[in-house]
């Protein structure tokens, strides 16, 4: 069974595609033990409380630096026995956490890596000012910095002719963030990954 637990920030949306396959049992050998929160009163926590999943909070306002708060993270993340790192909307730098947890911290990022990767801003108002036609979402294990790394698997996203920046951000969150997070982590604990350099090889 793969102990693992979720850092957030906001809402939990994307934690919310967790916790529905959870329900579902669509993640074999799965254990959610922990949803670790860096803002007080975030409703991602409300989401893990009413699922059963104890949430705890790791407030970065009572630390002196951002390295600081990561080693806190990480240590709580140890306390726990936790195996995999699943990132939900987390906002917070991850510090120290990928060198404790490398190749185990798996996340989405909301376009087709490489494109519009690192981009500071809107990443769907830059899609559509750009004239783009297919965008998408990316799931991925992190790496030494905490930012995107070797990528696990890719979705491809219509863009419309009358889609804004709102449209198109829910239409890549729901038919392709939230359905390669949780084939990510479920693919992950049937022992299906494997990194391989900067590669990710998945096996049936």
């Amino acid at each position: 069974m793969v102990r693992a637990a979720a850092l957030v920030s906001g809402d939990g949306a994307q934690l919310q595609a967790i916790l529905d396959s959870m329900y579902f049992k669509e993640i074999p050998n799965f254990e959610l033990v922990a949803v670790i929160s860096s803002r007080r009163g975030a409703y991602a926590m409300t989401r893990a409380l009413n699922a059963g999943v104890p949430a705890y909070v790791v407030d970065p306002e009572l630390f002196p630096n951002e390295t600081s708060h990561s080693m806190a993270v990480a240590n709580k993340l140890r306390d726990m026995d936790v195996e995999l790192v699943i990132l939900a909307g987390y906002d917070q730098a991850l510090g120290v956490v990928p060198y404790q947890f490398k190749n185990r911290i798996i996340g989405t990022y909301p376009s087709l890596i490489p494109a519009f990767e690192d981009l500071n801003g809107d990443v769907h108002r830059a899609v559509l000012e750009r004239g783009v036609k297919v965008t998408g979402a990316t799931a991925y294990f992190a790496d030494g910095n905490g930012r995107v790394g070797s990528i696990i698997a890719q979705k491809a996203v219509e863009v419309l002719p009358d889609d804004d920046p709102e449209s198109l951000g829910r239409r890549v969150m729901e038919e392709a963030e939230w359905k390669l997070l949780s084939q990510a982590v479920a693919q992950y604990c049937t022992g299906q990954l494997s990194v391989h350099g900067s590669r990710v090889l998945i096996t049936a």
